[in-house]
């Protein structure tokens, strides 16, 4: 008798030690019978001159999660911790050095920008923590070798020539002069514009600014010197576009200005351009959203949450909902840890999204089969004008 008692109370240690160890994994809720927590991160510019992008990006990322924990409600709870990385490089350090050293933290949504995610990239590849962009493109990001990152927009290698070539070939223009703001995302994309443009016979001249210039009528006089016919501006500070073409009429330039995917915000671009924009173009790497079937619900709560929205929350809310999914699956494989959501990242499959497109990564996390989008200011309005 005394054995059999002596048995029962090991068994029943044993026991308790692995409902501990249990509970100790991440996600795990004190209740084995509670639902799975899912505790990823956001990345994004929620202050400062790209607040607006990173706004908007935050609101379809809470959409994501809501409309996630609503199809597992009682089986997984994910919640989302809300970080401002702005758009510097600076800032994003010490945000990504504390969420990797964060164990309960199991993916991140961004960075917004490519320097952010150029800065990052060690320290998420040394945690082993996913990080899939909504909006980072420069080319390089996933050709360094860190396993760790994904994207779910093309990046500027196709955005480049798509924006030279539309340039030369639809718009016409002879003369183009090109600029930078020394940003990762701008300088890149600038360039392979200009290469575009100088393949196709155009003139181009150069100049780079920075993104805490609030004045560019020096520049402006270049401009016109030049001859240009248009001005492309490869930049992240959309109210610096807004600016650019408010100067460009106040000394007689009638010519458009041509930004990336950063100038692509109404009330920056637009309403607070107060008309100087009008006909004036934007490059971005989603479409509009509205008129896509699957997309319905999702535009819907997005009118409600974040009115006036554009294309910047679109693939936020699939970046989204490839961590959290990739989470549900790892932890139905009995892998759930960094590793095993890295794992089922790089294995996504789906076969529609609210961008159109089904979602799946090449062997570098490149997003396959999306491509960028051409709009043009039109009576107060975005309208896409490419394809």
């Amino acid at each position: 008798m005394k054995r059999s008692n002596k048995l029962m109370a090991v068994l029943g240690l044993l026991v308790s030690a692995a409902l501990v160890l249990s509970a100790c994994q991440p996600g795990a809720t004190a209740t084995p019978a509670g639902p799975v927590e899912i505790k990823i991160a956001f990345f994004g510019p929620l202050t400062g001159a790209a607040a607006s992008l990173g706004q908007e990006q935050l609101a379809f990322a809470r959409l994501a999660v809501a409309d996630f924990n609503k199809a597992n409600d009682g089986k997984f709870k994910a919640t989302l911790v809300e970080e401002d990385t702005d758009i510097s490089p600076d800032k994003a350090l010490p945000v990504c050095q504390k969420d990797s050293d964060d164990k309960s933290v199991l993916g991140v949504v961004g960075p917004a920008g490519s320097g952010q995610v150029e800065a990052c990239a060690k320290i998420f590849e040394d945690a082993g923590l996913t990080h899939v962009s909504s909006s980072a493109t420069r080319p390089s990001l996933a050709t360094a070798g860190n396993k760790t990152f994904f994207r779910v927009v093309p990046n500027d290698d196709a955005q480049g020539p798509t924006d030279g070539n539309y340039i030369a070939d639809k718009i016409g223009s002879k003369t183009v002069f090109v600029m930078d703001d020394q940003s990762s995302y701008g300088v890149g994309l600038a360039d392979t514009v200009q290469k575009t443009l100088d393949g196709k016979g155009v003139k181009t001249s150069r100049a780079s600014v920075t993104q805490q210039d609030n004045d560019f009528s020096a520049l402006v006089t270049n401009i016109k010197g030049a001859n240009a016919e248009l001005v492309f501006f490869g930049g992240q500070v959309t109210s610096q576009g807004a600016l650019l073409a408010k100067q460009l009429k106040e000394q007689g330039l009638d010519i458009p200005v041509f930004g990336g995917d950063g100038f692509f915000v109404v009330k920056d671009y637009i309403t607070d351009a107060g008309g100087a924009t009008e006909g004036s173009y934007a490059s971005v790497f989603a479409p509009d959203i509205h008129s896509i079937p699957a997309a319905a619900d999702v535009v819907k709560a997005a009118d409600a949450a974040y009115p006036g929205w554009g294309s910047f929350g679109p693939p936020t809310y699939v970046a989204t909902m490839v961590v959290l999914e990739a989470a549900m699956r790892a932890s139905a494989g009995g892998n759930f840890t960094r590793a095993g959501i890295l794992a089922e990242v790089g294995k996504t499959n789906m076969a529609s999204s609210i961008l159109g497109i089904p979602i799946k990564f090449d062997a570098n996390g490149e997003v396959q089969g999306a491509s960028f989008f051409i709009s043009q200011v039109k009576s107060g309005k975005f309208v896409q004008v490419y394809p």
